[in-house]
């Protein structure tokens, strides 16, 4: 929920999950953006609209819209997305799975309380049609829409998010998310009554459970628990979270432990009891807020953001006063790769048989490699011009829509400062990777030609 950075399932030297879905803070963002030139029309959904300063969708992520990689339940994403629902199956949860990409500012930024100046609202982040509307950049998008309208306990949705960011083999402009929530009514005379047998109806997993926050630490100073709810409140919403993300990730993770001992692995951590932890967070959409850890081949993976949903989100939702519940999110595409064994984000969006035919609605397979091409590195190095606002997300932009999926990871390797024109120097180191096919050095020095073009045009750099 809420702008969480995708997890991504390496050892800890990072904010994997940045939250329950993206980063909450970044850095530095610039005021311009990539801005190529876009038709005076784009169309999306049987809908046109007309682009202006804000507009900087490039055509191929309109494509990618179309895909709806969730719903397949003969791709990997599909799959997961089913286990979970069927985790939770008459468990009290509507399921969310059929909301379109686009949305309007208000959706995903000013009902859920992002400040103006907040890095996400950036152009550097955030994929826009026009002023009005833009691709979601998490599921929260329609936590408004589902706060109102669900008429069951909690709900999940599942959805594919859209953000300009790096480029690597485990991030990709179009992700997936799944997102989760349940509330309770502090005027129901028997609340707390319904809380436990809420909490009873979790089902018991042989999950080794580290949490020094659970008997009766539950907040605290640095954490704290919000002053409409009682301290009986706070600590029945918070554990009736954590079993259920407890559940959600042995569920998960047990499914991995099978399918790796059913493609024949042999390795010790399959043999380990799983264990989880969990440590404080700050997210400014719940307190108190926690996340929660897994070890998993003798490393901890951060694996979910979550926590008890602050009272303004709600009374933003039109619920009154006396709501009360928690939310919690997860990037399914890092946890699928996990959970199938694939190297290589990209992957999911291979229209290539051989990827394609080896996933069945159902069934948790491990993903057997069909090739490996040679790939080819370039460098494109340039000085940037006096006052220059390029970010990062520019650069990797330009290089993703010059040479789409062929790119596996661009790495800014070396940055400085001239002493004595006191000009600045950045140099970006392409990795170009097939994973269906042999590249030719005519077609890589074609996109570099035009990446070194784009970069020229738009933020006026001296290509070293």
């Amino acid at each position: 929920m809420y702008r969480v950075a995708r997890p991504v399932l390496k050892p800890l030297t990072s904010n994997l999950f940045g939250g329950f879905g993206g980063p909450l803070l970044t850095l530095n963002r610039s005021k311009r953006f990539y801005s190529s030139k876009f038709p005076s029309e784009i169309e999306l959904d049987g809908q046109t609209f007309k682009t202006d300063e804000w507009t900087n969708v490039p055509p191929y992520i309109l494509e990618l819209t179309k895909r709806q990689l969730h719903q397949d339940v003969n791709h990997p994403i599909g799959i997961l997305k089913e286990l979970v629902e069927t985790t939770f199956k008459d468990m009290g949860y509507t399921y969310y799975n059929d909301f379109k990409p686009l949305v309007t500012p208000f959706q995903n930024f000013d009902v859920l309380g992002f400040p103006q100046d907040h890095p996400g609202r950036s152009k550097s982040d955030t994929y826009y049609l026009n002023k009005d509307y833009l691709l979601r950049t998490h599921t929260s998008a329609h936590e408004h829409e589902c706060f109102q309208e669900c008429k069951t306990p909690g709900y999940f949705i599942t959805a594919d998010v859209y953000r300009r960011d790096e480029v690597d083999r485990t991030h990709y402009p179009a992700f997936h998310q799944l997102e989760g929530a349940r509330l309770w009514s502090q005027e129901d005379e028997d609340w707390e009554l319904q809380m436990l047998k809420d909490i009873a109806a979790i089902p018991q997993t042989d999950i080794i459970v580290e949490d020094p926050f659970r008997e009766n630490k539950t907040f605290n100073s640095e954490n704290p628990k919000q002053d409409y709810m009682t301290d009986r409140q706070c600590e029945l919403a918070s554990l009736h979270l954590k079993k259920t993300i407890e559940y959600l990730v042995n569920q998960v993770f047990e499914n991995a432990r099978i399918s790796a001992k059913l493609a024949g692995s042999t390795e010790e951590y399959l043999n380990e009891p799983l264990k989880v932890r969990w440590v404080e967070a700050y997210f400014p959409w719940t307190s108190p807020s926690w996340e929660i850890e897994v070890w998993w081949k003798g490393e901890w993976l951060e694996c979910c953001g979550c926590g008890v949903v602050q009272n303004q989100v709600l009374r933003n939702s039109n619920l009154g006063e006396h709501k009360f519940g928690w939310a919690f999110g997860i990037g399914l595409d890092r946890i699928a790769m996990l959970l199938f064994g694939i190297p290589d984000i990209r992957l999911f969006w291979s229209l290539d048989e051989r990827f394609k035919n080896q996933f069945v609605q159902g069934r948790i397979s491990t993903f057997a490699p069909y090739s490996k091409y040679p790939g080819i590195k370039r460098d494109v190095s340039f000085w940037l011009p006096p006052d220059s606002q390029l970010h990062v997300n520019d650069v990797m932009e330009i290089i993703r829509s010059k040479g789409g999926d062929l790119i596996e990871n661009v790495t800014l390797i070396d940055e400085f400062l001239h002493p004595k024109t006191k000009k600045t120097s950045q140099c970006y180191r392409i990795n170009y990777q097939s994973m269906d096919r042999n590249l030719t050095r005519e077609e890589i020095n074609k996109i570099q030609e035009g990446v070194e073009q784009e970069l020229i045009e738009n933020f006026n750099v001296k290509i070293r």
